[in-house]
């Protein structure tokens, strides 16, 4: 009789090292909290799976920053600052930045190139004293005790190593490190629906005429033509096709990737991941040969890139103290213990659709406060949080989990941590005026002037 369980034995694992801080996840809530870490002179280690930094914005191909703008009152402005400002100067002079770009007449993102993104985060954290290791996943934790992380074990080349600190951020995107520590979490809306996750892709050779003449405006409008006419059905509704800094470069978020029943592809599970890779290329060139044979500009072009991974939207959510709401967002929610805001409205990706809930525009500041609290997962003592896996509700991380949001909650949890590593309390009992006053020295904008 087979068994479906195999006892592993005990085994000596060498510590990689002891650091002040250790941030699990390279993405821009990683990035944004290791260099503020580093930079408040906190011994510092991040820890990225893949080669090179960004996250979904460079592993699955993003390449669109989203939420770092805000619609005050009918005037859309940057409201995120603080290091983001330093990575963009950085992607600026890589020759790496478009323009900011307006959306649906009410907010703004803005492109940029992968590659540019990779190297500018690499000398952020390089100019902050940060060790980077790459090619490292995490495995699972030692407690020391029930409430504080002794350890975290990682896989790598040279083998499995144990990594101790005094604070570790997860900045994993999957909540891995809290859910290994005991936090509790929630995945997708409580009745078992995610956000779709979606495989991007990149078109070269598009005709240079396409981006004066707006040649996506009219794609919208073609795919429902096909659907009426051939009965031609598309992973979903609202295609978003835009041009990149050079542009002749295109990128495109046309797909939508479900299981076989129609459920969300959850990106904690490995067999669904891999059934999802492979849906999303599918998807990819099935949508993208539609491009060709109905949209002039695109007659010659080709794929010039299909990132490393699908692209996750939502999966675990830690409980923390406090929970961002839909509500918070669509009522431009403020807070007193604020680390910076969140532009963005909720963008919650339904099956065959992306449905935009929008606070009051342009009546209202259309910002929310981001909350200290978020941050703070319950049960475990020397964590923080920071990016999508943060404590949100499902509505509330359809809105807070871009790239923006994720770039405020990091160079918070990393101010934070910093402080604690330093002597000055624990992660809950941090004097909240003391890092909102090293937040804002440090160029962060916490929303509290309206």
């Amino acid at each position: 009789m087979r068994i479906n369980m195999i006892e592993e034995p005990a085994r000596h694992v060498p510590v990689y090292g002891e650091f002040d801080v250790v941030v699990l996840g390279g993405g821009p809530a990683g990035i944004a909290a290791a260099v503020a870490a580093g930079r408040a002179g906190a011994a510092t280690l991040l820890i990225e799976r893949y080669g090179f930094l960004g996250g979904m914005g460079t592993a699955a191909g993003v390449t669109n920053f989203c939420g770092l703008h805000a619609n005050r009152f009918g005037d859309i402005s940057q409201v995120v600052h603080g290091i983001a400002d330093d990575l963009l100067e950085g992607l600026a002079r890589l020759d790496g930045l478009k323009a900011p770009h307006t959306i649906f007449g009410k907010i703004q993102a803005q492109a940029y190139d992968t590659a540019a993104y990779k190297i500018a985060a690499d000398q952020l954290l390089l100019d902050a004293e940060v060790k980077i290791l790459f090619h490292a996943v995490g495995a699972g934790v030692l407690m020391s005790t029930g409430s504080t992380i002794d350890a975290l074990f990682v896989e790598t080349k040279s083998g499995r190593r144990a990594i101790r600190s005094r604070v570790f951020i997860d900045a994993s995107g999957d909540g891995d490190l809290a859910a290994w520590a005991g936090a509790p979490y929630e995945l997708g809306d409580g009745a078992g629906s995610m956000m779709f996750p979606s495989t991007m892709f990149r078109i070269n050779d598009v005709a240079r005429t396409a981006a004066a003449a707006k040649a996506w405006e009219p794609i919208a409008g073609m795919m429902e033509q096909a659907t009426r006419e051939t009965g031609r059905r598309f992973p979903r509704k609202t295609p978003i096709i835009r041009p990149q800094h050079h542009e002749i470069e295109w990128r495109a978020n046309i797909t939508q990737v479900a299981n076989a029943d129609g459920t969300a592809v959850d990106g904690t599970d490995a067999d669904q991941l891999s059934y999802g890779e492979i849906e999303g290329r599918r998807q990819v060139r099935e949508t993208f040969e539609f491009l060709r044979q109905s949209v002039p500009a695109f007659a010659d072009a080709y794929i010039v890139d299909l990132p490393p991974q699908l692209g996750i939207r939502e999966t675990r959510r830690i409980v923390g103290d406090y929970q961002l709401s839909e509500d918070d967002v669509l009522q431009c929610s403020s807070f007193a213990d604020t680390i910076g805001v969140n532009g963005w409205p909720v963008e919650d990706h339904v099956a065959g659709d992306i449905i935009f809930r929008w606070p009051d525009i342009p009546g209202s500041r259309g910002f929310n406060h981001l909350p200290f609290r978020m941050l703070l997962p319950q049960k475990v003592d020397n964590l923080l949080m920071a990016g999508r896996c943060a404590s949100m509700t499902h509505g509330g991380q359809s809105a807070a989990r871009v790239s923006g949001a994720c770039f405020v909650m990091g160079e918070a949890a990393g101010t934070a941590a910093a402080m604690v590593a330093g002597g000055n309390g624990e992660c809950r009992s941090i004097d909240i005026g003391a890092l909102q006053a090293a937040l804002v020295r440090n160029g962060v904008y916490l929303g509290t002037d309206m």
